[in-house]
C-alpha cells in the first residue's frame, strides 16, 4: 500500500481542517482505511461499490454518501477513470443524528452546484478562511435536505450456507424464484430460512434478495444505458410498473425520472 496516498497521510495532518480531493480514482481498488474525519464521498462515471466491515454500499450518480469518522472502508470503482469529490469534515460536539452514520443521499441541484464549486480546491482548508466556511455550510445543509438515506446496502453473509445461496441468487437475478423452492435446494425449510437470514443478516430473504436486484438494475441503467423495460426483465419483473413502484420505493425516484437526472449531470 502507497503510504503517500492523500487518504493515508494526509487527511488527518491538521486535525481543525476541512480537507477537500478531488481526482481521478486512478486505481480499481482504494483499499480498506479509515479516518479522524467524516467523509462526504460523490462520484462521477461509473460504479462505484464501498465496503465497511459489515455491509456493501452502492453509490450511483447523482447521490453522495456520508462516511462518519472511523469507519473503515474500502473504494471499488468500476473504472479507474471515475472522479471522486471527497470533503473531509472535523467531527463535532453535537453532530446531528444524520451524521452519526452511514447513508447514501441523493444530491439536489443546489448541493450539485456547491459540490462542483469546491473543485477548485485541494487539500486542507483552514478554519476562519472563505472556503473553510463554504465548506461548513455544505455540511451544515445537510440535515436540512437529506430526509431519504437510501437502502443500498446489503449486509455481509457470514453463515456458509448463505454464502453459497447469494451466489446463486447473483446468477439467477433475472428469474422468477419461488422462496419455498429456494429453501428447499438448499435444504432448509421455510422457516428455518427465514430465521437464519434475519439472525445473520439482519433483514429478510424478500429485503435482501429486493435490494439485490434493484442494485443490478441501477448497474443497467448506468453503465449499460438499457431501455427501463429491459432492466425490469433483467433483474426478474415480468411487470414493469411493479418494478417501478420497487425502484420507487428504494431511491426516491422511477426509473424513467432516475435517468433524466443522469443526462442532466452530463450536461
Amino acid at each position: 500500500m502507497d503510504s503517500d496516498k492523500y487518504y493515508i497521510k494526509n487527511v488527518d495532518t491538521e486535525q481543525d481542517s476541512i480537507y477537500c480531493h478531488h481526482d481521478l480514482m486512478g486505481e480499481l481498488l482504494i483499499p480498506a482505511h479509515q479516518h479522524k474525519k467524516s467523509q462526504m464521498l460523490y462520484t462521477e462515471g461509473g460504479i462505484v461499490y464501498v465496503e465497511t466491515e459489515n455491509k456493501t454500499y452502492f453509490l450511483p450518480a447523482r447521490h453522495f454518501m456520508w462516511i462518519p469518522a472511523g469507519i473503515s472502508h474500502s473504494i471499488h470503482p468500476s473504472s479507474e477513470d471515475v472522479m471522486m469529490r471527497n470533503l473531509y469534515f472535523p467531527t463535532d460536539k453535537n453532530e446531528p443524528d444524520l451524521l452519526l452514520k452511514e447513508g447514501i443521499y441523493p444530491v439536489s441541484e443546489v448541493l450539485l452546484q456547491m459540490l462542483l464549486f469546491t473543485n477548485r480546491w485541494n487539500g486542507n482548508l483552514e478554519k476562519g478562511s472563505p472556503n473553510y466556511t463554504i465548506a461548513s455550510a455544505i455540511k451544515a445543509m445537510l440535515p436540512e435536505i437529506c430526509k431519504n438515506n437510501l437502502s443500498l446496502a446489503l449486509p455481509f453473509p457470514k453463515d456458509p450456507r448463505l454464502v453459497k445461496l447469494a451466489v446463486f441468487l447473483d446468477a439467477n437475478l433475472a428469474e422468477n424464484i419461488k422462496y419455498s423452492e429456494l429453501a428447499d435446494r438448499f435444504g432448509f425449510s421455510e422457516r428455518s430460512l427465514h430465521r437464519l437470514f434475519l439472525k445473520d443478516m439482519g433483514i429478510s430473504f424478500i429485503q435482501y434478495f429486493t435490494i439485490k436486484r434493484i442494485l443490478k438494475a441501477l448497474e443497467l441503467l448506468i453503465e449499460k444505458k438499457a431501455p427501463v423495460n429491459e432492466v425490469a426483465l433483467a433483474v426478474g419483473y415480468n411487470s414493469v410498473p411493479t418494478f417501478s413502484n420497487t425502484f420507487f420505493k428504494l431511491l426516491g425516484q422511477r426509473p424513467s425520472e432516475y435517468l433524466k437526472g443522469q443526462e442532466i449531470l452530463k450536461k
